[in-house]
Order: structure tokens, then C-alpha cells, then sequence
């Protein structure tokens, strides 16, 4: 699996502000939301807390894709993109519940396995 890149791990550690995370439902339409409890876990793997998903969910547990969008302090924008998972137990969840506020409920972690990186029109993986 392709992971972030280097430059894109690096803007990630610079990111300004929540980020939106997108999913799709079965007929193909989007849904974005802004999200600001996140995390990477690793170079190959950001992680959203389900606090208060609804459609989100629904398309993650239907089998949708997704994608992370984020800015950095100087203004450079970043998406990822990849299959998505949800996680209600294991260690991607119990990590999530470490780093989540505890006055958020912290339902699962929902997985975003990067597969493409782009920055604006440039593909970076």
C-alpha cells in the first residue's frame, strides 16, 4: 500500500484546522464533514473518531471510499485517499480512545487506508 508520502507526512504534522472527511453512499453521492478529532497512525493509515457519525457510517459500513482533505499553515492543501474501515474494537480503536476528548463518545475509529496522496492537482503516490 502506497501510505503517505514524505512530503505529505510532514504537511500532515503542519496541518491547520479540522479536515474534511468525505465518504460516499451506494449511489455514489458524497457526504463531507468536518472533522477534528483525528489522528495518523502510521504512514499508511489516518484515523477519524466516529463521535457523531450518521451518514458517514452508513456509507463507511456499506463499503464506500473516502478521503482526507487538509490544509497546512502556509495555506498548501493535501488529500488522501483509500478504502475506508470501521473499527469498534482492537488496536486502532483502543489507540483512538487514548487521544479522543473524553466528552466525545468515541463510538469507533474509522480507518482511512491511504492509498493516493495529491497535493492540489499534483499526485504525490
Amino acid at each position: 500500500m502506497p501510505g503517505l508520502t514524505e512530503k505529505a507526512s510532514k504537511a500532515w504534522d503542519d496541518r491547520n484546522g479540522p479536515v474534511v472527511f468525505t465518504t460516499v453512499d451506494e449511489n455514489g453521492m458524497p457526504n463531507s464533514i468536518y472533522a477534528t478529532c483525528v489522528k495518523k497512525y502510521d504512514e499508511e493509515t489516518i484515523v477519524v473518531a466516529d463521535n457523531y457519525f450518521d451518514k458517514t457510517r452508513k456509507n463507511i459500513l456499506s463499503g464506500s471510499k473516502g478521503s482526507v482533505l487538509f490544509i497546512t499553515s502556509e495555506g498548501v492543501a493535501f488529500q488522501a485517499k483509500g478504502v475506508v474501515e470501521y473499527h469498534k474494537e482492537g488496536a486502532i480503536f483502543e489507540d483512538m480512545k487514548q487521544w479522543n476528548p473524553q466528552k466525545h463518545p468515541g463510538h469507533a475509529a474509522a480507518v482511512l487506508k491511504v492509498n493516493e496522496v495529491y497535493s492540489g492537482a499534483e499526485k504525490l503516490s
